[in-house]
């Protein structure tokens, strides 16, 4: 695999092994210190019924465009029906990301990914940000998983390397359509972002596929699946087991509502670098994952990023004298070596007014 934004950044900002291994969830009857959360302080979670529901949109409906446009204002997510992507291509992935899961610890461990890499089994890289742990694995995949996967089965591992990356293939397909409907519904036309939807294989976009796992949780009360956060990419596609709910976005910095599975659907989070593009008009949702003590949950997310080289700025049909400009432009390299420091503060690292202010002190 070539060089790419991920991969660089994730060199430059290697992890400690501490925060690579996950536990051994199976022999752990009570939850551990390293694991309790003090959530006292938190924004309640409420139900999204008792309030207006996350958007669920058809994309077949003549109005997705608009509706598109209307959700990622509101929300920055939303789920979609009528994709396209088979049911049975969602359930064989669901199938062998259990099938992996459900490995001893002892041989997921010899998947493990390096404390620079991009692919293999661990935790999840936000972890370093926080004091405790999160009830989380994840195995991750970025070009090829052939050498991973065959040390989790020597003799059995093809099939598993051959559903995802017929997973991702659908999921880039699918991703651009979106993001097209997304760039539609701000108005830019294909001239206004010239990068995206390269063709003759120039410039390239980026991707990254996440296997995660929430094993069922003694006192989910006091632990985190996966801590706040919002995506750094341009688009999120999260498929998400109907088994159990867990996916919860923040509204309006008040309260927690929760992203229950619809059967079929797939969750979409418009990213930061997409919240960049929009000049602010596209919110970049936090989200985060809770556990429970019965089910374990399983999710795969999609993580679609621009071309290696390619500079992500505000649009400037989205600028005007009541809209100034938010943010400068940066590479997504740039832009993750900037979350890898400043994680949810990396917007405002990265903000236009504070570039000025910097360059006039200086001056």
């Amino acid at each position: 695999m070539g060089s790419n934004s991920i991969s660089e950044s994730f060199k430059k900002n290697p992890l400690n092994l501490s925060n690579i291994i996950p536990l051994d969830f199976e022999k752990v009857p009570t939850l551990p210190v390293s694991h309790t959360w003090t959530l006292t302080t938190d924004p309640p979670s409420v139900d999204p019924f008792a309030h207006e529901p996350l958007p669920v949109i058809d994309l077949n409906d003549p109005q997705a465009v608009t509706l598109i446009g209307h959700a990622c204002e509101k929300w920055g997510v939303f789920q979609v029906t009528n994709h396209d992507i088979p049911i049975s291509l969602l359930n064989e992935i669901e199938y062998h990301s259990r099938r992996l899961f459900a490995l001893p610890a002892q041989r997921k461990l010899l998947a493990v990914r390096s404390h620079d890499g991009l692919t293999g089994y661990g935790l999840a890289r936000i972890s370093t940000f926080f004091p405790k742990l999160m009830w989380f694995e994840g195995f991750s995949i970025m070009g090829s998983l052939m050498e991973h996967a065959s040390r989790l089965w020597p003799h059995d591992h093809t099939n598993f390397c051959n559903v995802m990356e017929d997973y991702q293939k659908e999921m880039k397909d699918l991703t651009e359509r979106i993001i097209e409907q997304m760039f539609k519904s701000l108005g830019l036309a294909q001239d206004d972002v010239k990068w995206f939807k390269p063709r003759n294989g120039h410039c390239e976009p980026q991707a990254m596929l996440q296997l995660n796992s929430y094993p069922v949780c003694p006192d989910p009360r006091h632990a985190m699946g996966l801590a706040p956060h919002t995506d750094s990419s341009l688009v999120t596609l999260l498929y998400q087991s109907s088994i159990s709910s867990g996916l919860q976005v923040l509204r309006d910095n008040i309260e927690w509502v929760p992203v229950h599975p619809i059967d079929g659907a797939l969750v979409v989070n418009a990213g930061d670098l997409m919240h960049i593009i929009s000049n602010g008009r596209f919110k970049s949702a936090l989200h985060r994952a809770v556990v429970n003590k019965t089910h374990h949950r399983i999710s795969i997310a999609y993580f679609y990023g621009p071309p290696r080289d390619i500079k992500i700025s505000p649009s400037v049909k989205l600028i005007d004298h009541d809209h100034p400009i938010l943010y400068r432009p940066v590479t997504w390299k740039e832009y993750l070596d900037a979350k890898a420091t400043h994680f949810n503060k990396a917007l405002e690292f990265i903000r236009h007014d504070v570039l000025v202010a910097n360059t006039c002190n200086q001056s």
